[in-house]
């Protein structure tokens, strides 16, 4: 027996049987079993899925709106509008639309007639707004309270009113006398504590007014007071609207 069959019959040169085989016997067996494990996992029915996790999920349901969404046509439609011209491809279709949106062309003398009357309407409303008209005040001037608060303010001598006129000579003292800026700063702080302490006296005040005069009002104080405080920070010829009421005189 040749070295060849004897490692093919797992025998030894001697003639006994080499321990080679009973090794290659149980690696065979086991690799068997691991197959027929394999087969019986492949072949056994897959785990129930949780329902939670594998239920398939619906779209989301919205309220309805009570009626169906229009298509885009009858929308255009109910809102005025018409298809949507396509873009100009030349600046000369360009210079056309512009011509029919534009409208018919107007000569230099009514030109000139529209804009005059226009200034003439514009100086209108300014001037009925300066003159206290509520249809044409801006919205934080209309109503009776507003109204008497610029009365008030109107009525009486306001440190607030200092303000600007002091801030324009402490800045023009500062760059025409350099020698003094040193002193500018701590005039300015002592000038700003004196008007805050003025402006919350006039808060208090007119608030105090305010609900004596206007007892259903709903107004935050904290607004009435810092529109008090605005309106009497700005030099009198300024204000707006214009007063109506002369200083000293009292505001019923």
């Amino acid at each position: 027996m040749t070295n060849d069959d004897a490692v093919r019959g797992h025998f030894d040169t001697d003639g006994t049987r080499s321990n080679l085989a009973t090794v290659k016997l149980l690696r065979r067996k086991k690799i068997h079993e691991e197959d027929l494990e394999g087969g019986s996992a492949a072949l056994a029915p897959p785990e129930e899925a949780n329902p939670t996790d594998t239920a398939p999920r619906g779209p989301r349901k919205t309220d309805p709106k009570g009626r169906p969404t229009p298509k885009r046509n009858a929308a255009r439609r109910s809102t005025g509008k018409g298809p949507i011209a396509p873009a100009p491809m030349t600046t000369a279709e360009a210079r056309a639309r512009r011509k029919s949106l534009a409208g018919p062309k107007l000569s230099r003398e009514e030109r000139r007639a529209e804009r005059t009357a226009s200034r003439a309407r514009t100086s209108d409303r300014r001037d009925r707004m300066m003159a206290g008209e509520e249809a044409y005040l801006l919205p934080r001037d209309q109503g009776p309270v507003r109204h008497y608060v610029r009365d008030v303010v109107d009525s009486r001598r306001n440190l607030l009113g200092l303000f600007m006129p002091s801030t324009l000579a402490l800045l023009f003292i500062m760059f025409g006398v350099p020698q003094l800026q040193l002193y500018v700063s701590p005039t300015m702080l002592v000038l700003m504590a004196i008007m805050s302490i003025d402006g919350l006296i006039l808060g208090r005040k007119v608030n105090k007014l305010v609900d004596a005069k206007f007892p259903n009002n709903t107004e935050s104080r904290w607004k009435l007071g810092l529109y008090a405080a605005s309106r009497a920070s700005q030099i009198r010829r300024m204000r707006t609207p214009r007063p109506q009421v002369k200083r000293g005189s009292s505001v019923g």
